[in-house]
């Protein structure tokens, strides 16, 4: 009898453990990132950061239109953010910076050639006038930046390509729809000897009935974040995939701590790879009742940026990645 008790009080000390280890895991909570600057009242999405981590790049929108903006961390603070100077003519957005900081990958619906006109979509089942996508890269000169290049029409054969990650060796990740479905399917185009080669299908069948979106890769290509409607997603909701041996494994759904009830996209990683960026349109819960204060700085808030828009979220990933890499 003593033995068994002894066997049971291990293997409840056991599960004490993996509950604490769950717990662990899912003890960070996202914040909201550089509320009333970054996250503003519009739709706010898509950070790219430099390599510092002290300058960052991403996508303000609305439903007519979206612009790169630009920001910088000064004294600790984020400054205002500007129209970045190779965006603003055209319909711009999802801007992806290359891991050495050289190169931003972005999407565009700026004509194809000259004398073109806008790039229309189709995805979701339907066309969208003048809301297409190609990729388009934007070299670094000193502080400046060149004049944006299409990329080739290996990565731009659909005019509804978006979401680009670009991984250390150049090569390319990006969604685009199922001819058969319309949903959105995460591609791969390797970089080889200075040329994309044709992209390659990652994760589902071509045909499955939800949609993968915006992948954040890092850059050895060890393990990725992307949203998903995929089972248990409530909406749009964020997974993490590991890679090994070559392959991908299965997705694992980031839990609730970090989807909430309503739709989160647009993941981004930081230079470290330790933070998760990403877009939600969360807003923060009311009390009732409440003071008057408090009422005020809910009305300041919303005002500022809680509005049920995208705003752009973070949260560490650090203990999913402990073991793995």
């Amino acid at each position: 009898m003593a033995r068994q008790r002894r066997v049971l009080i291990l293997a409840q000390i056991g599960l004490l453990n993996v509950a604490l280890s769950c717990a662990s895991l899912f003890a960070q909570t996202p914040s909201v990132f550089a509320p009333g600057i970054i996250s503003g009242p519009a739709h706010d999405s898509a950070p790219a950061f430099t390599p510092d981590g002290k300058t960052v790049y991403f996508s303000r929108n609305n439903a007519a239109h979206s612009t790169i903006l630009v920001s910088h961390l000064r004294n600790g603070a984020w400054t205002k953010p500007e129209i970045s100077s190779f965006s603003g003519e055209w319909n711009d957005m999802e801007p992806a910076m290359s891991p050495d900081g050289s190169y931003l990958v972005f999407v565009s619906n700026r004509p194809s050639h000259p004398d073109g006109k806008p790039i229309d979509g189709f995805f979701n089942g339907k066309s969208w006038p003048e809301k297409g996508g190609n990729l388009w890269r934007v070299d670094r000169k000193g502080q400046a930046w060149h004049d944006p290049v299409r990329l080739s029409e290996e990565v731009n054969s659909s005019s509804s390509t978006f979401a680009p990650c670009v991984v250390a060796d150049g090569s390319l990740y990006f969604m685009r729809p199922s001819p058969a479905t319309g949903k959105f399917r995460l591609f791969r185009s390797q970089m080889k000897a200075g040329e994309f080669q044709p992209p390659e299908l990652i994760l589902a069948p071509f045909d499955a009935p939800y949609s993968d979106v915006d992948t954040a890769v890092s850059p050895d290509e060890s393990f990725m974040v992307f949203g998903s409607s995929r089972p248990p997603a409530e909406n749009m909701d964020l997974f993490i995939v590991f890679r090994k041996d070559g392959k991908w494994e299965q997705p694992v759904h980031l839990g609730k701590k970090i989807n909430s009830p309503g739709s989160e996209a647009e993941a981004r990683l930081s230079p470290d790879q330790q933070t998760l960026y990403f877009s939600s349109d969360r807003i923060v819960a009311t009390s009732f009742p409440r003071s008057r204060d408090a009422a005020k700085a809910d009305l300041q808030r919303l005002e500022s940026w809680d509005n049920g828009l995208y705003n752009i979220w973070y949260v560490s990933i650090s203990e999913w990645l402990e073991g793995r890499k």
